[in-house]
């Protein structure tokens, strides 16, 4: 799909180029001469390659402001300008440096003297002036690079105990929260990318975007260069631990989650793994970590203690107490940080698929005694308390496996879904959509589908894939298309279910031509197949994704929304056939056809048909004794389901602007009668409402699917009541039915797509405790999947 290119250069295009390296340089000064010059800005890059130059104060504060809580800054102001900034960006967690230049060294030490982040570094007057004779340019070249000399010095210091402190909390004991997702899904989706094999294209583009970003920078562009010729799977510690892009895009990427990045350095990544893995250390040991936190950062971990930590990024540590304290002094803490030191206890015995090794061999730095613990590595918080001293705070840590009692439940039941062996991009996409990160799901299926020939068996699959994340995005038009793609390629490979004969013994999974037709295949999984079954297609026998029905007592007939085939077919009892009753001439606009609907009622007293017309925006009034007097009776509408009270008034859900609306006879615009204040988990409002029913107190029950319960909402009330989920009914907390006394018979529709066999099995048993309590009341449960109905009463 070309559309996929288009997005991949988007992508790329909004990835900010400046996320490639945490630390910043910002150089504000009003003098032209200052800026021009191109021999300091090359020293500054070599260093840090994010520079941004200002000349006005305002702008400066603003881009400073600006920036993500993971940046840091390092600013470089004249005298003049310095007293005007200083003071307002002062405080800003992210900039841990300022360099004030100027001729008045005294003055501006003793305005400074009360910002602990600023050193005043003197220089000659012509560095403010054109320079007009040799003599005087070398003066200037030469205190510009005292200045460069002094940042590179210190910023040795300040790419240890500076770096953001990347974790995710996962709080034992504790039903899941944001953190804790956060926790587990990180270690899905690393583990799901570090199994996802790459490839040169990947590489290609990863190093045209490094390019791209260093371009003018000489320095880490030779560093491009020579990574290009020499990269070897052996060197990948070696590179890691180098001063040079790769060292600072990958600690960059890792850091500030950018997924796409992390995507591209996959491969990478795996090999330092594989280092690791190979230097895997065999003896515990005792290691530290020197570390400015905020204040902030210090309180979550306190109130964090018993926990287990992630860790987002590779994790350098040192086997030398006193080489990790000497940094933690060597830096100046500013207010509202804590130096802490990170003492941590590792046993090998405690992790497989995260391993830690002594680098000193594979270093470029074979001198220090390096620990580093793999991305993903997982502690246990035992203490953070003050040292005896008073003077630094030390944070107690413990390795910790997967297989931790606490933490094995979760993990292993979301690794499984990744299946075991190679990932692919559709397992990626899948961990993404589970994300929420919709626009990422989106992009790598789209890459998916460029890298399939064109009669590939998963297209198909892809295409509905793109169609319910294009859904949940709310981009219905788009999913229409994606659904119609899928279609397209799906429905001439469709075969019939597996058949289960009367002994329950399975049989050989074939093809059934329509013509054939026996006692034994009504028997499905327990059920009794009364429309379709017959493999997904167009056949009068056949359907294709059926949606909503409608169970007509009166003639023991069931009406069903093919919605693959754009049609309404009616199933009387025991019929081989179905006939079609609406629609099912094509996928159209035409008041003779109907486009993907979704669901249909009987309006008895009108003698016609009520339909969903989904794909069209659109209700509709079929006449089943005269389809040629179709009516449009609601317009504009993402109509879901129908449902009509005892009066004759239609109700009909809108997942688009997640409400239900009431048309009496008559009324244009219908009112809202639940939900209608946005989408949300509230009790005023409703997200993706589905199916409804109506009692004969005019109480309405609702589907509300993503936020996985039923609400009731009372005549004329202005919120709902839970009366059943609030989570998902299969795997988590499940909360009482209440049947009202009122109700004689309830049937319960159940899309067997959105669930796997053993959570259909598990919520069909759910269904019979929350009910069968009652016995006044009749349960009919009808299951829907892509190729028939089945009706199961209990």
């Amino acid at each position: 799909m070309a559309a996929s290119a288009v997005l991949t250069d988007d992508l790329l295009t909004n990835i900010d180029s400046q996320q490639l390296e945490i630390f910043c340089i910002i150089w504000l000064d009003d003098n032209a001469q200052v800026g021009n010059n191109r021999e300091t800005e090359q020293g500054l890059r070599s260093i840090i390659n994010r520079l941004r130059r200002f000349k006005d104060v305002d702008r400066c504060e603003k881009y400073i402001n600006e920036q993500m809580p993971e940046d840091r800054l390092i600013l470089i102001v004249s005298g003049q300008l310095g007293r005007k900034i200083v003071p307002t960006i002062h405080t800003v967690r992210q900039v841990i440096s300022i360099y004030v230049y100027c001729m008045d060294e005294a003055s501006n030490r003793e305005w400074s003297k009360k910002y602990p982040k600023v050193t005043v570094f003197k220089m000659l007057s012509v560095l403010f002036y054109a320079c007009f004779s040799l003599e005087q340019v070398k003066a200037v070249v030469t205190e510009l690079d005292k200045l460069v000399s002094r940042i590179k010095s210190d910023h040795k210091v300040q790419q240890i105990i500076e770096q953001p402190l990347s974790i995710n909390i996962f709080t034992s004991g504790k039903s899941t929260g944001d953190v804790d997702g956060k926790f587990v899904f990180s270690q899905v989706l690393i583990d799901c990318l570090l199994r996802l094999k790459s490839n040169q294209d990947d590489t290609n583009e990863l190093i045209k975007y490094c390019k791209k970003v260093y371009e003018g920078n000489k320095v880490e562009l030779s560093s491009i260069r020579e990574f290009q010729k020499e990269y070897s799977l052996d060197k990948a510690v070696w590179w890691y631990t180098r001063d040079t892009f790769f060292f600072k895009t990958l600690n960059a990427v890792l850091r500030t989650e950018n997924i796409h990045m992390i995507f591209l350095f996959r491969a990478y990544i795996a090999d330092i793994q594989r280092q690791l893995k190979t230097h895997q250390l065999k003896e515990s040991l005792r290691v530290y970590r020197g570390q400015l936190v905020s204040n902030d950062e210090l309180k979550t971990l306190q109130k964090s203690c018993g926990q287990f930590i992630s860790v987002n990024s590779f994790f350098s540590t040192s086997t030398e107490v006193e080489q990790a304290r000497f940094f933690l002094n060597a830096a100046d803490k500013p207010e509202n940080l804590e130096r802490a030191l990170f003492e941590i206890v590792a046993d090998p015995k405690s992790t497989t698929t995260k391993p830690f090794a002594n680098i000193s061999s594979l270093s470029e730095f074979e001198d220090e005694s390096e620990i580093l613990f793999m991305i993903g590595s997982i502690f246990r918080l035992n203490s953070v308390n003050r040292s005896s001293d008073g003077k630094i705070w030390i944070i107690r840590m413990i390795l910790c496996s997967e297989n931790d009692s606490d933490l094995k439940t979760v993990l292993v039941h979301m690794k499984k879904q990744l299946g075991s062996g190679e990932t692919n991009l559709r397992t990626l996409g899948k961990v993404l959509w589970k994300m929420g990160k919709l626009g990422l799901a989106e992009f790598y299926l789209n890459r998916l589908l460029n890298d399939l020939p064109p009669k590939h068996p998963l297209l198909g699959d892809l295409y509905e894939d793109l169609g319910e994340i294009a859904a949940l995005a709310g981009d219905y038009d788009k999913s229409v298309q994606y659904q119609q793609k899928s279609l397209e390629y799906k429905g001439p490979r469709e075969l019939i279910d597996k058949i289960h004969t009367d002994d329950g013994r399975k049989q050989p999974e074939q093809p059934i031509p329509s013509t054939t037709f026996t006692e034994k295949t009504k028997q499905i999984q327990n059920g009794v197949r009364i429309a379709g079954g017959y493999g997904s297609g167009n056949e009068l026998n056949q359907l294709n994704s059926p949606h909503g029905m409608y169970i007509d007592d009166d003639d023991q007939s069931i009406y069903v929304a093919d919605w693959g085939n754009h049609r309404i077919v009616k199933w009387k009892y025991n019929a081989k056939n179905g006939e079609v009753v609406a629609g099912g001439n094509g996928n159209g606009n035409r008041m003779d056809q109907l486009s993907f609907p979704t669901d249909v009622i009987v309006d008895k007293k009108n003698d016609s048909l009520i339909i969903c017309d989904w794909g069209n925006r659109r209700v509709v009034r079929w006449p089943r004794r005269n389809g040629t007097n179709v009516l449009t009776i609601v317009s504009n509408i993402r109509c879901s389901h129908l449902a009509m009270d005892n009066d004759g008034y239609l109700y009909v859900s809108d997942i688009e602007k997640n409400e239900v609306k009431r048309w009496k006879k008559g009324q244009k615009d219908g009112t809202i009668i639940a939900g209608g204040n946005g989408k949300g988990c509230q009790l005023n409002q409703l997200n993706n409402p589905t199916y409804i029913f109506v009692d004969q107190d005019y109480a309405i029950y609702i589907s509300d699917e993503n936020n996985h319960r039923v609400m009731k909402w009372m005549k004329d009330s202005k919120e709902g009541i839970v009366v059943a989920g609030g989570q998902d009914i299969v795997h988590r907390r499940k909360k009482k039915f209440v049947i009202p006394s009122n109700l004689k018979l309830i049937k319960i529709w159940i899309n067997v797509n959105k669930y796997k066999k053993d959570d259909t099995e598990k919520l069909e048993k759910l269904l019979r405790n929350y009910f069968m309590n009652n016995s006044s009341t009749t349960i009919k449960i009808f299951t829907i999947n892509n190729k028939n109905v089945l009706r199961k009463k209990f």
